[in-house]
């Protein structure tokens, strides 16, 4: 029997999908939490002590161990135990000081890993599974998901796949995907998939609508943030909601049911993983999480409870746009009004006709200094056009 113990999201599923064509029915699947991991393990090795039965071999996927359990599958694997522990996030790179240890974040190309393509690589250079080429498909398109390589290259199927994940039971996906990736030479989703995931689309796109007029401002250890509170969709939540605002540092997403934070970043200077490290997660650079302990909870949702939502910029105008030369009229709730425009090679800030102290080398620096100090959002053409009338002639005279 081989006992594969995985994270319950498509990455940590697929390396179980990936065992079952390798194992077929020797392999033993089990889904857990980043939390319910380490009872797992230490409930194995404590029946291993007692009554002496292991499995034929054990893998550990897409997740780490705790610095109990790492004694303990050092111990198991010095007593014959077979043990091979495979992840991709950096916060377990420690565990690579052990033989049993393999956590590789990315490729020598530069690729980012998943922690199924990395398993899927162990299993073939070790002989226990024939690759083929729907396989290769199906691998490739959950490390593009799970690295967000997928947005980058606009493959849009790495993200269907992903939602046809969370449309279905965890047994469910698995049973199908097995049978597709066996018997047939490449992967697709079929007409009743591709229908569903139409539908889930809009979906997904009427909560993002809802969710971005929901979204706070505030600032969290020096750090720009914008919060909201969610139970689904966080990875498109986050990069939405993160376009959309790219003056936060990064986007915390609160799942007061599952008692869990998400956060997401768009910046190369930003990791998320070290933040989620401060409250006992982790994750990658730019997607990570935690368990919502009393410190978080402090930070994240009772300081910022009263909060106002942050407005949404206009975004059907044709005069009054973004980057414009001309120069671009924004308000926030406290009536004030800001005019940001080029003079010559410099971006300027007027705040109620007054211009702010400094400048800036580009108009996206600009607006990050006003929506970051003033929450402020680009108000929209009628409103623009009347300020022009009534106060930018003048000043062209």
């Amino acid at each position: 029997m081989y006992l594969i113990l995985s994270h319950n999201d498509l990455d940590g599923v697929s390396c179980g999908i990936v065992a079952r064509c390798a194992f077929g029915a020797k392999a033993d699947l089990r889904y857990n939490s980043v939390e319910g991991l380490d009872h797992q393990v230490k409930r194995y090795l404590e029946t291993f002590k007692e009554k002496g039965t292991q499995a034929d071999y054990l893998f550990i996927t897409d997740l780490s161990v705790n610095e109990e359990n790492e004694a303990g599958l050092t111990e198991y694997s010095e007593a014959g135990g077979k043990v091979k522990l495979i992840d991709h996030h950096k916060t377990a790179l420690h565990l690579n000081r052990h033989h049993w240890g393999s956590v590789q974040v990315q490729y020598d190309d530069g690729r980012l890993a998943s922690a199924t393509s990395l398993f899927y690589d162990y299993l073939i250079q070790h002989g226990l599974l024939t690759p083929n080429a729907a396989l290769d498909e199906y691998v490739e398109l959950v490390r593009q998901y799970d690295t967000w390589e997928w947005d980058e290259k606009g493959n849009t199927k790495a993200k269907r796949l992903n939602d046809l994940f969370y449309l279905l039971s965890i047994d469910e996906f698995e049973e199908k995907m097995v049978e597709r990736l066996q018997r047939q030479d490449s992967f697709d989703f079929d007409d009743f998939e591709q229908k569903v995931l139409d539908m889930e689309e809009e979906k997904i796109e009427r909560y993002v609508r809802r969710k971005r007029r929901e979204l706070v401002q505030t600032f969290i250890q020096e750090r720009c943030v914008g919060i909201v509170h969610a139970e689904s969709y966080h990875s498109e939540l986050g990069n939405e909601l993160g376009r959309d605002n790219p003056h936060f540092d990064y986007i915390a997403i609160i799942n007061m049911g599952g008692r869990k934070i998400s956060f997401r970043t768009i910046h190369d200077h930003i990791d998320v993983s070290e933040i989620a490290g401060v409250h006992g997660g982790g994750g990658h650079a730019k997607a990570a999480g935690c368990s919502l302990t009393k410190d978080a909870y402090k930070l994240y949702v009772g300081e910022p409870f009263l909060l106002e939502p942050v407005r949404v910029d206009a975004f059907r105008n044709v005069y009054n746009v973004k980057g414009s030369p001309f120069g671009c009229l924004y308000d926030n709730r406290k009536g004030d009004l800001f005019f940001i425009y080029a003079n010559r090679s410099e971006w300027v800030v007027e705040m109620n006709g007054e211009k702010e102290s400094g400048s800036y080398a580009s108009f996206e620096e600009a607006e990050m200094y006003m929506k970051r100090n003033y929450q402020a959002s680009l108000v929209r053409d009628e409103r623009f056009v009347k300020h022009l009338m009534q106060f930018r002639a003048g000043k062209t005279r």
